[in-house]
């Protein structure tokens, strides 16, 4: 399986990642990041197949996926 890893602060909270990841491994955040947002963090439990879109699809390049 797959690690993501999310850099909260960079998140802007566009949400783009959530609709495109396959597992729904992803979710929006109770706490805000210094940007003032609710950011993108990665659901405990789940599993990451590694497809990368979350990554890809990411306007600021917050995410990144390793195999």
């Amino acid at each position: 399986m797959a690690k993501v890893t999310i850099n909260k602060d960079k998140c802007k909270g566009c949400l783009f990642c959530i609709n495109v990841c396959p597992r729904k491994t992803l979710k929006k955040s109770v706490k805000l990041n210094k940007r003032g947002v609710n950011y993108v963090e990665f659901k405990s439990g789940k599993q990451c197949v590694g497809c990368t879109m979350c990554a890809i699809i990411c306007p600021d390049c917050c995410i990144e996926v390793y195999k």
